[in-house]
């Protein structure tokens, strides 16, 4: 097979590079992990080997995400949210409804939170150690904390000829003495991301949490850990096999593996992963895993929107102007919806009900809702949570809904109030918030922290 041909698919305003090859009877979406570039990584024959190993019986998209080598260059690092926008756009252009998706470490993460929020396009999933949390939690012990120092992945010696033969040693220790390797991954990592992009990478990904998609994955799934892999504290979110154990123990129905390989599979030992992959894939398809169906459930950002005092105002206005401001109301909160992407579920009173496919854009709804109906003399809250729904005849139900409602009816006046769910999943996105200590719901188990959007 010869090198593939690069295209561009429109995401917005950006443009994400992708390539589209190989012969078979499904498609194989393959997220990277820390570097990309598709067009250079051609240029290491191994890197060339394993990508036609895929495409010998999958039809492969291959692309890297906004920000990373090819497709168009940001500021920072892009949310897990604008991701999986890259995700459908790629697929939208390849003309792919329905895929398996192949991930390592982030972009593992990347494809739970797809395969979760998209479970009709996600057939099937294999994570190559996943990386689901980025620091340290009592139920999540091997990250390190957030207030430890690390490496944050560059500076003014990013890819020089010693940082690349540290990094070869730490992962790639096969490889060591291999001064042609060491050439192509210098410029590999120089043209995938700068050293900026790096950093804001290496932040960002400390401080997610995928944690809450995972009950919600009904796509068959095969999480493997190749047991001779080199871990160490600079590159984002690599575990060992207890983190890859946790993803599999929570995913309902994973199947976990270990194989004998290093990491990673495009450094040229990827013949057993690539038969892990190949036997996994074609199995889930001859068990029906591509045939259309729908979820029953899904993930989604629950937004409940209240006007604050809505007796007192009636009153001062009388029926007829409150029907009126009222109107206009519902007016700007379903112009605001379709301005980021969101569905109305219900309307009851003067309160919303909406969900969303990206946690990001529904907290800045809220806050966009908040101050749009100002004008009209209200005052809103808002309460949000992301969580694992189900899809009952088209509707939303389940105890996320119930908390969402919940959080809403805490909010105080004027102020948009979001679950640790929302505030773990909307990390990069530039969004702030405020503590405002853990708190317990009638008729809900457990404690639930609960973050104010600093504004």
């Amino acid at each position: 097979m010869v090198r593939p041909e690069t295209h561009y698919a429109r995401c917005g305003e950006l443009f994400i590079g992708y390539q589209v090859f190989g012969e078979g009877p499904f498609d194989l979406v393959v997220i990277p992990g820390r570097l990309s570039n598709i067009d250079y990584g051609w240029e290491l024959e191994a890197w060339g080997d394993y990508h036609r190993a895929l495409g010998s019986f999958a039809r492969v998209i291959l692309f890297d995400r906004r920000g990373m080598g090819i497709s168009d260059p940001i500021v920072g690092a892009p949310p897990l949210e604008e991701r999986m926008d890259d995700v459908r756009a790629v697929m939208d252009a390849a003309g792919s409804e329905r895929a398996a998706f192949l991930g390592t470490s982030d972009g593992a993460a990347m494809a739970l939170l797809f395969a979760a929020t998209y479970p009709e396009r996600t057939a099937a999933l294999v994570l190559r150690a996943p990386a689901v949390r980025g620091s340290w939690a009592p139920d999540f012990p091997w990250s390190p904390r957030l207030e430890t120092p690390i490496d944050l992945g560059a500076d003014e010696n990013y890819a020089t000829r010693e940082w690349i033969e540290r990094d070869i040693a730490q992962l790639i220790p096969e490889r060591v003495g291999d001064a042609a390797f060491a050439r192509w991954s210098a410029s590999f990592q120089r043209l995938s991301a700068s050293p900026s992009t790096i950093t804001a990478l290496v932040k960002m990904n400390r401080e997610i949490d995928v944690r809450a998609a995972l009950s919600a994955i009904r796509a068959p799934t095969l999480v493997v850990h190749p047991v001779r892999q080199s871990y160490h504290a600079g590159p984002p979110l690599l575990h060992g096999a207890e983190s890859t154990r946790y993803v599999a123990d929570h995913v309902p129905g994973a199947r976990y593996v270990e194989y004998e390989g290093s990491s990673p599979p495009w450094a040229g030992d990827f013949g057993d992963f690539v038969e892990l992959v190949r036997s996994f894939v074609v199995e889930a398809r001859e068990a029906g895993a591509w045939d259309p169906a729908e979820p029953d459930r899904v993930l989604s950002t629950l937004l409940f929107t209240d006007i604050v005092g809505s007796t007192a105002r009636l009153s001062e206005l009388g029926d007829a102007g409150w029907r009126e401001v009222l109107k206009q109301h519902h007016a700007v909160v379903r112009r605001e919806l379709l301005r980021y992407r969101g569905r109305e579920i219900d309307t009851a009173g003067d309160g919303f009900f909406a969900s969303f496919d990206g946690p990001a854009r529904a907290v800045r709804c809220a806050e966009a809702v908040v101050d749009a109906v100002r004008p009209l003399g209200l005052d809103l809250r808002a309460g949000l949570h992301a969580g694992e729904c189900e899809l009952i005849d088209g509707k939303i139900g389940g105890i996320a809904v119930h908390l969402g409602a919940r959080i809403a009816a805490a909010a105080e006046c004027g102020e948009v109030l979001v679950s640790g769910t929302v505030k773990d999943l909307v990390a990069g996105s530039g969004l702030e918030f405020e503590e405002r200590g853990p708190r317990t719901f009638k008729g809900l188990a457990g404690e639930w922290p609960l973050f104010a959007l600093r504004r």
